[in-house]
């Protein structure tokens, strides 16, 4: 055999070797309307999701935990050398707050799961004891000032609560189980029974409130009145009468204090000006100026070290800023805005009058309160001495607000819709459990253990004319 035939190729693998490789077909060019048609589907794939049953539930839910974490943090972080300048441990003001928000997320949990019947039926007795407390902080021996307002009551030892902040939670029950009763006999289309006694029970509040001189917390209870009358359907023109009345009421107050003008006078200041007066709102102006994109770092603070006053009340939104930059700031407003966002979502989709007054309520109440203190700090609006809801410092402050942060959940959890996708999501014993048992007949007649078919409509079927 030659070296020539030694050496040759099969006739296959030479046929093979010649044919060349397969052309890859060229791509075609994308056209403007499948990139147009992929962001539209895109799109509704979005809305689909936004749009879901549960939505509110899990904005309300997780929106309201991250901000309480995230506040636990700061006001460690906040508080620490204000404890110590007190001679107090570093850690004082983070354990109570920490305490607080255990005993806050019980009344969360309790809230979410009561019925809302039983809600209605506290209205009452809540107002009562509101209105009972903020009476006794009157009482010489009982009623504590404290940063020159009269409205703490001293309980033994570390402990005082302050009752105006339960009053916000009070009036919105009361005023939606009101105007829930009005609506049900047709009577709020006439302006007496709109404005009466909601104007005198809420006007009552506000005289005892600003008796003790705590001026911003009647101002969440005047957006509160508001936000009722708003969600009542009030006339415009009967809207306007009452914002001027309490305008020109508050023109009065302000201007008949010279520590409220002050505070007035210092919107927008860059100098602590004389004597000082604006000390408090510029240091918070240089504490987010600082912050730059990303902060400082958790506990880097500056300004916490005796320069900026109430950092881990009324000013933690300045230090955090200040460690965490525009990026944490940002953050929090977000969280702000979701918790909002949900809340009127609940209000607008619900068919029950009460849940209707009492969600648009409660998030009233929070937004409007995280925009007076977020603007205070900003520079945006006078020092109004509120805290940021479920942030700031504060246990008088806290409880109230994760109840009725668990009242909003309970709302989310009632909607027929947002229930039936809970029940689907349910373990299967547990949802035989809810049925009757596991071995006993169901009530629909259906065979113990077998999934039944669930629904989304919010009326029920018709039962049959025999069951009872």
């Amino acid at each position: 055999m030659t070296a020539r035939s030694r050496s040759a190729k099969p006739p296959t693998a030479r046929r093979e070797a010649r044919s060349p490789a397969p052309a890859r077909p060229p791509r075609r060019p994308r056209s403007p309307g499948s990139s147009l048609a992929s962001r539209q589907g895109l799109y509704a794939r979005a809305k689909r999701a936004w749009d879901r049953p549960l939505t509110a539930y899990y904005l309300i839910l997780g929106g309201s935990l991250l901000i309480t974490a995230l506040g636990l943090v700061m006001v460690f972080s906040a508080s620490q050398i204000e404890a110590l300048r007190s001679g107090l441990s570093s850690t004082y003001f983070f354990r109570k707050q920490l305490v607080a928000a255990g005993l806050g997320t019980l009344l969360l949990f309790a809230a979410s799961r009561m019925p809302v019947r039983l809600h209605r039926a506290l209205a009452y007795p809540l107002l009562a004891g509101s209105v009972f407390l903020l009476c006794l902080v009157q009482v010489p021996g009982i009623g504590r000032e404290v940063n020159g307002n009269q409205n703490w009551i001293y309980l033994g030892g570390p402990f005082q609560i302050q009752p105006s902040e339960f009053a916000k939670l009070a009036l919105v029950l009361w005023g939606a189980d009101l105007l829930a009763r009005k609506s049900d006999k047709r009577m709020l289309t006439q302006w007496k029974h709109l404005l009466v006694p909601l104007v005198p029970v809420t006007l009552l509040l506000l005289g005892l409130i600003m008796l003790g001189g705590d001026m911003g917390t009647a101002i969440i209870l005047t957006a509160l009145l508001f936000g009722l009358l708003w969600l009542a359907g009030a006339p415009t023109r009967m809207f306007a009468a009452v914002l001027a009345v309490t305008a020109t009421v508050s023109a009065f107050l302000i201007t008949s204090s010279p520590h409220r003008m002050s505070r007035l006078g210092c919107i927008g200041a860059t100098d602590p000006g004389p004597d000082d007066q604006c000390w408090q709102a510029v240091h918070g102006i240089y504490a987010l100026a600082s912050g730059g994109w990303f902060g400082s770092g958790l506990g880097a603070s500056v300004e916490k070290w005796g320069q900026l006053p109430e950092p881990h009340t009324d000013f933690i939104f300045a230090v955090t800023g200040e460690e965490l930059g525009l990026a944490g700031t940002l953050s929090v407003l977000t969280l702000f805005a979701a918790l909002g966002y949900a809340g009127i979502r609940v209000a607008g989709r619900t068919e029950d009058d009460f849940v209707r007054y009492a969600a648009g309520g409660v998030t009233t109440w929070i937004t409007a309160q995280a925009v007076i203190n977020v603007g205070a700090v900003l520079g945006l609006l006078p020092i109004a001495g509120v805290p940021l809801p479920l942030f700031s410092y504060g246990g008088s402050a806290l409880l109230p607000t994760m109840y009725a942060i668990g009242l909003l959940i309970a709302f989310a959890r009632s909607d027929p819709a947002a229930h039936a996708a809970l029940a689907m999501r349910q373990p299967a014993r547990w949802q035989r459990l809810l049925r009757g048992g596991l071995t006993g007949p169901r009530p629909d007649g259906g065979t113990p253990g077998r999934k039944s078919r669930k629904t989304m409509r919010r009326r029920p079927e018709r039962r049959p004319s025999g069951e009872r």
